[in-house]
Order: structure tokens, then C-alpha cells, then sequence
């Protein structure tokens, strides 16, 4: 498949980034189209959805030949095992991504062509985009569907405290984006919780670090890169 846009966000490194798309919307990222695909026809109509499909690469995995039947969904922890296809692990025989997410604004720049603003996306900065599709809600709305595990494991969410020092480091919507991230509790289940560990990953070209304490997670500190 040809690789027709790469998109821009704030994460440099897999850690962090939601585990859906959507999940924290303020989470901001820019599509630019590779030259040979910034023909504005080919966008032409576009401004009249609010959301749009985005296939992609999981361009940071390690290639692997061989076949992994099952996997551990982050979510479930204590080592439970579920079919690849049973889950959305980037770890698959084909590392192809799967993304809803927001238009905000669909611009024209002289140097990278028509730039789509989106809001809500869960990739990491570079990643290698092959799609794009409207969403339509007719379709592509199930108000029926069922969830499977992930109906036990959606509503798990941590209260974020920050410190004094922490604040007014980022700009506002970028600090209530990176709230948005945390509360989703980045961790992986399966890993054994350590209360005195201190976690820290690169967002928006700064480090941040925090901890986890008694169900709560306070942001120690958010320092340039």
C-alpha cells in the first residue's frame, strides 16, 4: 500500500497515547499529505462531515515472521490472554490501524498544501497514514452493538491531582489534554504497581513525570525536553 500522509501530534514515543481514538478529544494532530496527494479535488466535499476513518501503519512495532495467536489487552491484567482478533493489540499480521476521529479544520498552506486538522487521535507523531474515509453515521453508528471485555474495562479512570510546580508549564488546552491522557491510566494492567515508581514520557516537547498513589495520580513535574 502506498503511504499518502503522515500525520503530526505531540507524541514522540508509543507511551501515553490513548488506547482508542477519541478517547481524549482535545488531543490535537495535522494530516499532510505526501506531494504526490495534496490535489485539493481530491478533498473536495469533506467539510461537510465531522468525523473521518483513518487507516494506518503501527509504524513503531518490531517486525516479527511469526504469528501471534493470542495477546494481553492492557486493560485486563493479571496476564489474561485473548485472541488477536478479539482485540485491537498492534501486535497483528498486518500492523494496519484503525482511527475515528474529528475534523477541526480542513486548511491551505503554501508550503505542505491542504493540512486536515483532527482532534482526537491516538498515533504516534510520523505515523504513516494509507486512508482516509468519512464516517457516516447511518452506517457506521451501531446503537445495538456489544462491546466484549471491553464493557468491563471502559469506565476505569483515575482522578489526576497536579502540582503547584506542575502547572502553567503547557498551554491550557494542551494541560487539559494532557489530564485527559493520564486519567485514562497509561499503565498497563498486567504490570506489577509499584506506588514509589515514578513514570515519565515525552508530551507536546516536554517530560513528564508522575506517580500513582492510593487511586490517585499526581503529575510531579512537566520540564522541557
Amino acid at each position: 500500500m502506498k503511504i499518502i500522509a503522515r500525520i503530526e501530534t505531540d507524541f514522540p514515543t508509543k507511551f501515553g497515547i490513548p488506547r482508542q481514538s477519541g478517547l481524549v478529544e482535545n488531543l490535537e494532530g495535522k494530516i499532510i499529505f505526501e506531494p504526490e496527494y495534496r490535489n485539493p479535488d481530491a478533498l473536495n466535499g469533506l467539510d461537510g462531515f465531522s468525523h473521518i476513518w483513518l487507516l494506518w501503519g503501527f509504524s513503531e512495532n518490531p517486525e516479527s515472521d511469526s504469528f501471534r495467536a493470542t495477546v494481553r489487552p492492557p486493560r485486563l491484567g493479571e496476564n489474561k490472554h485473548l485472541g488477536v482478533f478479539a482485540t485491537r493489540s498492534p501486535f497483528r499480521p498486518n500492523g494496519i490501524g484503525l482511527s475515528c476521529v474529528r475534523i477541526k479544520n480542513i486548511t491551505s498552506t503554501p508550503d505542505k498544501g491542504t493540512v486536515i486538522e483532527v482532534l482526537g487521535a491516538d498515533m504516534v507523531n510520523g505515523t504513516p497514514i494509507y486512508d482516509i474515509k468519512p464516517y457516516i453515521p447511518y452506517t457506521d453508528c451501531k446503537a445495538d452493538a456489544s462491546g466484549g471485555f471491553t464493557e468491563e474495562t471502559y469506565w476505569h479512570t483515575l482522578p489526576v491531582v497536579m502540582k503547584d510546580e506542575a502547572r502553567n508549564v503547557l498551554p491550557p488546552h494542551k494541560e487539559k489534554a494532557l489530564i485527559g491522557i493520564l486519567s485514562e491510566d497509561p499503565r498497563p494492567a498486567y504490570q506489577k504497581k509499584d506506588p514509589e515508581r515514578i513514570y515519565g514520557f515525552p508530551f507536546a516537547g516536554h517530560e513528564v513525570k508522575f506517580q500513582v498513589k492510593d487511586g490517585v495520580l499526581t503529575i510531579l513535574s512537566i520540564s522541557c525536553e
